[in-house]
């Protein structure tokens, strides 16, 4: 009776560690650098309807409590790998702390498609496809934005959010690169609020405070931006300081209408989840991907708010 007990416990082991074993190998780990944004809850939006086309593949959808938590990601990585998942869609929240974890992945077979921001030079044979706004374009298009507003005189800030990640280097660059070469006005900062909404609050009260000439500001992605726009509202800065956010959810939207920002630079993030679990699935099956495929931005106005082109991308 006790052999024949055990026996079954051994058989149902086993066959609960195939099954472990065969879900793994058709699950898709997505991994982002937050939960705790809207931003990327879009990116979940668009892997998932990305994963209803994809026969047979499940899909999962992590990321740490805050963009600066670069260890819990990379945990996270390691994990996917050490459970052979099938594929990994990433969006490293360090160009340089992912390398190893992706190196592992390179090493397990396990093809790697990143989204919004690139890994340093030593991680590029890690990955096969790189999905993400052309960020260097979009600050530089931000920075327009900005001129169009405040002219080329005078002083404007920078409100960052977490220094030397891929797409903060890109996005910022082109900002303050355009800004530098047309025009003659002053940059403030940049400031690093690393992604949390109440710290680049304080942050831009106190920057509005000790610069009572400032112009301009740039909030440099979403957190950021609305942080940036409650700051300009509560201090009664709003439409007296020209302001230029990045990203758009509700509340940035709302900031566009009620003129306390004078334009948001909005990224394709549905796009980026879509098509990069896409490219995965598409690799899997031996099929080509490019090696980089730029999802897109637009510079939405509450002139162009409710047209078809921001409708697309607002979220």
């Amino acid at each position: 009776m006790q052999t024949k007990f055990l026996t079954t416990c051994l058989v149902s082991a086993v066959a609960l560690l195939a099954a472990s074993a065969q879900a793994a190998d058709k699950e898709i780990a997505v991994i982002v650098k937050t939960v705790n944004s809207t931003f990327w809850q879009n990116v979940q939006k668009g892997a998932t309807d990305a994963q209803k086309e994809a026969a047979g593949y499940s899909m999962t959808f992590q990321g740490p409590a805050a963009e600066s938590a670069i260890a819990d990601q990379v945990n996270m990585v390691e994990n996917a790998v050490n459970r052979k998942v099938a594929g990994i869609v990433l969006a490293p929240s360090d160009p340089d702390a992912l390398v190893p974890p992706l190196k592992k992945a390179w090493e397990a077979k396990i093809p790697v498609v990143l989204i919004d921001s690139m890994l340093s030079e030593a991680g590029k044979r890690y990955y096969q496809s790189f999905l993400a706004t052309d960020n260097e374009k979009a600050g530089e298009l931000s920075a327009k934005a900005l001129i169009a507003k405040t002219g080329t005189t005078g002083k404007i800030a920078i409100m960052s959010y977490v220094a030397g990640a891929g797409s903060e280097i890109g996005r910022v660059g082109g900002f303050t690169k355009y800004i530098k070469a047309n025009s003659q006005l002053q940059i403030v900062g940049p400031f690093y609020s690393q992604s949390q909404m109440a710290t680049a609050l304080n942050q831009t009260t106190d920057v509005l405070a000790a610069n009572p000439d400032l112009k301009g500001i740039f909030g440099a992605n979403e957190p950021t931006a609305i942080g940036m726009g409650r700051a300009l509202a509560q201090s009664g800065k709003a439409g007296k300081v020209a302001a230029v956010g990045f990203d758009g959810n509700q509340d940035l939207q709302g900031f566009v209408k009620d003129g306390t920002l004078e334009a948001i630079a909005v990224q394709g993030s549905y796009q980026m989840g879509y098509l990069g679990v896409q490219s995965v699935v598409k690799l899997l099956a031996k099929q080509p991907v490019p090696e980089f495929l730029d999802t897109g931005v637009v510079i939405v106005t509450k002139g162009n708010i409710d047209g078809t082109d921001a409708k697309n991308v607002l979220y």
